[in-house]
């Protein structure tokens, strides 16, 4: 009789062991066999995490949207988002986390070098990936299954020069950039080679790496010795916030232009906004927008979140439709494999067109390279808000005043 008793309690504990066991791992027993499972990856803490929880909103807004209208196809979407807190082994370890949990499509990761950690990984897997803000091309080099929703550096670094030119905004140009970031370093060489061609002046091109980005009035001093009146600045907010206080400690005001890692800079804790009026970068949303999509992302985002979505959130929202839209294109349904889905997803990214936040009329476009085709936009910081400086020109004076109103929006 004991040996019966003890034999039944070690069956019931195994069981319960093992029950316990798969409601961590998310199972196929206990996972939703109508649903399709995106796993998302980006930092939620740290000094990135202005990017990944801006990321996850926005991501989570659009699953909201698409649950409640009856899903794709009916079938529903379940959702899941790890921190890697930009750092490449914990974005790869958050990756394994989503596989065990069912993980069919990976939205991510937000930032570039564990994106690119993570890609080689997908790869391997023939896992489809959407990363919403991402945009070193390393991450989609030699690959078929990753997608980008942001502009490439290359694109960020022409794209920047052709604007500055374009509306004149400079006639000597001084650059500060992170050398050991892919991201920062990638957006300087096309801009270098950009300006070049359109015959802009660049005075100073001054790097800082790493470990060393709390400093930077030796790069400020060599911009302002070179009589630089703009300083490009393709780097991401925190460091920015710094070279803007620095630069008003020694009395130096150039413009300052960046691009889309530069969103965030109003949101730094203990920052002084006023520091960063006049400051431009190109951006592919502007919150201020007032066509029907931006307004009612702004609204639902500004109720759940408490604060005005940035370009990451609407990058996200936008990979979230993407997703929806290539999986409808290609017929996809919940019970086919991760890899059976990329396969089916690779050819409906390149044949899809997705009216989103981020594009323009033309909409959302990919390549076979999984590179996207949308338009950037210009945006200035007034009053401690992004105002979309191509609206705000037309607005004030026209479109052939552009000079002009461009040297207002600096003032």
């Amino acid at each position: 009789m004991k040996k019966l008793v003890t034999a039944a309690l070690v069956l019931a504990m195994t069981v319960g062991c093992l029950a316990g066991c798969s409601g961590g791992s998310g199972t196929s027993e206990e996972k939703n066999a109508n649903a399709f499972y995106i796993g998302g990856i980006g930092p939620t803490t740290g000094a990135a995490a202005i990017y990944g929880n801006a990321a996850k909103n926005g991501a989570q807004i659009a699953i909201d949207e698409i649950n409640e209208a009856g899903g794709i196809n009916g079938a529903q979407i379940e959702y899941r988002f790890e921190d890697d807190q930009n750092d490449a082994e914990k974005s790869v370890n958050a990756y394994n986390t989503l596989k065990d949990w069912g993980m069919q499509i990976l939205y991510g990761t937000v930032t570039t070098a564990p994106c690119i950690a993570v890609a080689d990984m997908t790869a391997q897997d023939n896992m489809l990936q959407i990363t919403p803000s991402a945009s070193s091309t390393d991450v989609i080099e030699n690959k078929t299954n990753v997608f980008q929703v942001c502009f490439t550096d290359p694109n960020q670094g022409t794209a920047s020069a052709q604007y500055i030119d374009e509306h004149n905004l400079a006639t000597k140009i001084g650059i500060i950039y992170d050398s050991s970031d892919p991201y920062s370093s990638g957006i300087e060489e096309n801009f270098v080679k950009e300006a070049e061609s359109r015959g802009l002046q660049v005075v100073s091109e001054e790097a800082f790496t790493a470990d060393s980005k709390t400093d930077f009035q030796t790069q400020l001093q060599k911009a302002q010795d070179a009589g630089a009146d703009l300083i490009f600045l393709p780097i991401y907010y925190q460091e920015a916030s710094i070279i803007l206080q620095q630069a008003s400690n020694m009395g130096y005001a150039p413009t300052f232009f960046g691009v889309d890692g530069m969103d965030g800079i109003l949101t730094v804790e203990n920052f002084d906004t006023s520091l960063a009026e006049g400051v431009m970068l190109l951006t592919p949303f502007a919150a201020d927008a007032q066509d029907d999509a931006t307004v009612s992302f702004v609204t639902k985002y500004e109720e759940q979140y408490g604060e005005t979505p940035n370009q990451f959130a609407a990058d996200g929202y936008d990979a979230i439709y993407a997703i929806k839209a290539a999986l409808e294109q290609a017929g996809a349904t919940p019970d086919m494999s991760a890899s059976d889905i990329c396969d089916a997803m690779k050819t409906a990214m390149t044949q899809i067109n997705v009216q989103g936040l981020t594009g323009d009329e033309g909409g959302l476009k990919w390549s076979e390279t999984g590179e996207v085709n949308k338009s950037p936009k210009a945006v200035v910081i007034e009053n401690g808000v992004y105002v979309g400086m191509d609206s705000e020109e037309e607005a004030a004076a026209g479109t052939e005043a552009a000079p002009e109103a461009d040297t207002a929006a600096q003032e």
